[in-house]
């Protein structure tokens, strides 16, 4: 790195490239417990099990699915992690769709991934089913696969492909500056050398258990959570949605030594604390202190946040810094100090550096943009050559973020783009929603803005210029978009105005938008 720049976190030797695929350490520890949800528990031998025959019925009678995208919507529990390792373990790429989605958002990921396939849980039917149907894919049942026989889970031609690691295994969609969500395309490479990062900085151990409360269709539930943990021979406990009162319960219980969370979950555990009685704090509290870790990430933790969660549990939450494209590239130490406002060092593996508008790396101590480099970045964007050659510089990725580096330590200090909104954990496009806002007959023009927000980092806000006549409300606007986006994309303010704020060239000027909602 450059000089001046501190080392990253300490690391072990690991090549990505003869990595163990992420399903195939499962073989090692089989009688353990693997996935608990609902009630049950699941053992690593269940889900090599079940993913086999998620594979199989894939396969129907190929050798190989030769990296075919294979959409799936399938709520937490064995059920999704089977199917997941099942695409892989037949030679495809999963493509996991968000169980919150309406159905057009559903149906965007369907016709720019084109997958051969869709799994689908039979309670989710009625959203995706027929989208599918009219799409010409091959649709399958996640529960009648899951109740058919057991077949060779082995490699050969009885049994399942022989996978390399350079082979494509994962696409998640997330917003960017042009708009529509598009596809990170990650390898099995990329994906081991992201979990293994995680695995040595955090101390990963088979004895873990992590509560899991986050989605499946973003990097932070899939890679930082599930993935570590079955990496490890860990157990991944499942909660069908965030609930406060349920959250603290499992943390009371004396089994969980992990949580992970955005700042958005702890700030709703912190206020149903505060609204519980004094007996049932002190349970939840001494629940709490005795978890190992717990981590906070996808947005910026608020210091009055982190203060109050560690005079409540005793714990000091572990801030990371990552993204779709990266998965994680910082991370406060797991032992040491951990800084309120930074987000530590590079993790194994990373290499990082700050720039200038000319890609020139700056001293530290000067802000500049973020650029990372290294066995975990992604492949591609999904058929956008062009987006995916100007997301890079001389082999580094631009994130797109602004940091400093002070005494040692990373802190983040936002997105270059205004049109990047972080809420809620989610990173969104202000230029998609403004989109989807325009649909509405009544809406001649928008400007959708992130307003700052203690619990969500940002929310969401537009304002909305009618169409001559109209007398749309932004109630009745927003319950309208609640129906065509996802629901954390749904402005929590939709502000009535005559005209946006322009500049001489006629371009709308956000930070003026963003005064309209101060006032």
């Amino acid at each position: 790195m450059s000089a001046g720049v501190p080392d990253a976190l300490p690391e072990e030797a690991f090549d990505h490239r003869r990595a163990p695929l992420l399903f195939e350490p499962a073989a090692r520890f089989p009688d353990r417990a693997a996935i608990a949800a609902r009630g049950r528990v699941h053992s690593y031998a269940d889900l090599l099990r079940s993913s086999a025959r998620v594979a199989h019925e894939l396969l129907a009678g190929r050798p190989d699915l030769e990296e075919a995208r294979v959409a799936f919507l399938v709520p937490p529990g064995l059920a999704h992690v089977a199917v997941q390792w099942g695409i892989w373990r037949a030679g495809g790429v999963a493509v996991p769709l968000a169980v919150s989605h309406p159905t057009p958002e559903l149906e965007w990921v369907l016709d720019d991934s084109a997958p051969a396939a869709l799994v689908v849980d039979p309670g989710f039917a009625a959203r995706i089913a027929e989208s599918g149907r009219v799409r010409g894919l091959r649709l399958l049942d996640a529960h009648a696969i899951l109740a058919g026989d057991d077949i060779p889970d082995t490699p050969g031609p009885a049994g399942l492909p022989r996978l390399t690691p350079a082979r494509r295994a994962l696409m998640l969609y997330t917003s960017g500056t042009t708009g529509r969500p598009k596809g990170v395309v990650t390898t099995h490479a990329n994906l081991s050398a992201q979990v293994e990062a995680l695995v040595q900085a955090w101390g990963w151990q088979p004895d873990d258990r992590i509560l899991h409360v986050l989605p499946l269709h973003h990097v932070h539930g899939i890679i930082n959570v599930l993935s570590c943990a079955l990496r490890t021979g860990a157990c991944c406990v499942f909660l069908d949605a965030f609930e406060p009162e349920p959250v603290w319960a499992r943390l009371a219980a004396g089994d969980i030594t992990l949580f992970m969370a955005v700042p958005t979950i702890y700030h709703r555990l912190i206020t149903a604390w505060e609204a519980a009685a004094p007996d049932v704090r002190d349970a939840w509290s001494r629940g709490a202190r005795a978890l190992r870790l717990m981590v906070s990430g996808s947005a910026a933790l608020p210091v009055p946040t982190l203060e109050r969660w560690r005079a409540m549990t005793g714990h000091t939450l572990l801030e990371r810094y990552g993204m779709t494209e990266i998965g994680m590239a910082l991370s406060n130490p797991l032992a040491g100090e951990r800084r309120p406002g930074t987000v530590g060092l590079p993790l194994p593996g990373v290499e990082l550096r700050l720039v200038d508008d000319d890609g020139r790396p700056v001293t530290p101590g000067t802000p500049g943009r973020i650029e990372t480099r290294g066995p975990q970045v992604f492949l591609e964007y999904w058929n956008r050559p062009e987006e995916t050659r100007n997301a890079f510089r001389d082999g580094w990725f631009i994130t797109g973020d602004e940091a400093v580096l002070e005494d040692g330590r990373y802190r983040i200090l936002g997105r270059s783009s205004v049109d990047i909104i972080k809420s809620a954990g989610y990173k969104l496009s202000a230029l998609e929603i403004e989109d989807a806002l325009r649909a509405h007959p009544d809406v001649r023009d928008c400007a959708v803005v992130g307003i700052p927000d203690d619990d969500l980092g940002e929310r969401v806000c537009a304002a909305v210029v009618l169409r001559p006549g109209s007398d749309l409300d932004g109630e009745s606007l927003r319950a309208w978009a609640r129906q065509r986006i996802a629901p954390y994309k749904v402005p929590r303010s939709a502000l009535i105005v005559t005209d946006l704020p322009r500049n001489v060239m006629g371009k709308v000027t956000k930070p003026a938008v963003r005064a309209l909602f101060s006032r």
